[in-house]
C-alpha cells in the first residue's frame, strides 16, 4: 500500500496491539482476495537507520507469515512501536501471527 487514503481506510478497521507493533487489519470487500500490506514507523521510533530497519524487519516477516496466516481480501498495516526494534525475530513472528488469529477469529 502506498496511498495515504488506503492507510488512513485501515485505521477505521480492527486493531490488535502487540508489544513490538500494533496491526490494523480493514477488509476491502471489493471482492478481490489479493491482501495489501503497508508499514508505517514514526519519528518518534528513532533515526531514519533505526526506522528502515524496522521496516526490513516487518517486510520479512510479511513475506513469511501473511502468505499462511492473513485475512485474504483484506489491507494489513504494521505500525512499529518503540519496544519492537529491540525484540528478537522470533518473539516478533509468534506475535504477528496471534495477532492475525485474534483478528481472524473476531
Amino acid at each position: 500500500m502506498t496511498k495515504r487514503a488506503d492507510f488512513l481506510a485501515a485505521n477505521r478497521g480492527k486493531r490488535a496491539p502487540m508489544p513490538g507493533f500494533v496491526l490494523l487489519v480493514r477488509p476491502r470487500g471489493d471482492g478481490d482476495s489479493k491482501m495489501r500490506i503497508g508499514f508505517t514507523v514514526t519519528k518518534k521510533i528513532g533515526n531514519a537507520v533505526v526506522r528502515n530497519r524496522m521496516k526490513r524487519r516487518f517486510r520479512s516477516l510479511a513475506r513469511e507469515t501473511l502468505a499462511d496466516h492473513g485475512i485474504a481480501g483484506a489491507d494489513h498495516v504494521l505500525i512499529g512501536r518503540s519496544g519492537g526494534i529491540e525484540r528478537d525475530y522470533a518473539s516478533l513472528q509468534f506475535e504477528l501471527k496471534r495477532a492475525l488469529k485474534k483478528l481472524a477469529a473476531a
